[in-house]
C-alpha cells in the first residue's frame, strides 16, 4: 500500500469516526448504568463514590479534546488542503 495524502485523510476520517463512536458509547454507558458503574469502580479502585462523577466528567472531556485535536483537526486540514 502506498502512503499518500488520500490514504492519510481516509485513515484520520476512520479514526475520528471510531473514536467519536467510543466517546458516545462511553457517555451513554455512564448515563444509563451510572449506579452500577460507580459501585464497580468504587470497589475496584477504592475511590469514594462521590468523587467518581467528577472523574467521569474529566475523562469524557479529555477524551473529546484528544479526539478533536489528534483526529478531527488534522482530518479537516487535509480535506482543506485537497480542496485547494
Amino acid at each position: 500500500m502506498k502512503i499518500n495524502i488520500n490514504s492519510i485523510t481516509e485513515f484520520l476520517g476512520w479514526c475520528t469516526l471510531i473514536n467519536f463512536g467510543l466517546l458516545t458509547l462511553s457517555t451513554i454507558s455512564i448515563v444509563l448504568f451510572r449506579k452500577f458503574i460507580i459501585r464497580t469502580h468504587s470497589t475496584l479502585f477504592g475511590i469514594k463514590e462521590k468523587k467518581l462523577p467528577k472523574i467521569y466528567f474529566k475523562y469524557l472531556a479529555n477524551f473529546k479534546l484528544v479526539v478533536i485535536l489528534l483526529n478531527l483537526t488534522p482530518y479537516i486540514a487535509l480535506k482543506l488542503m485537497k480542496m485547494y
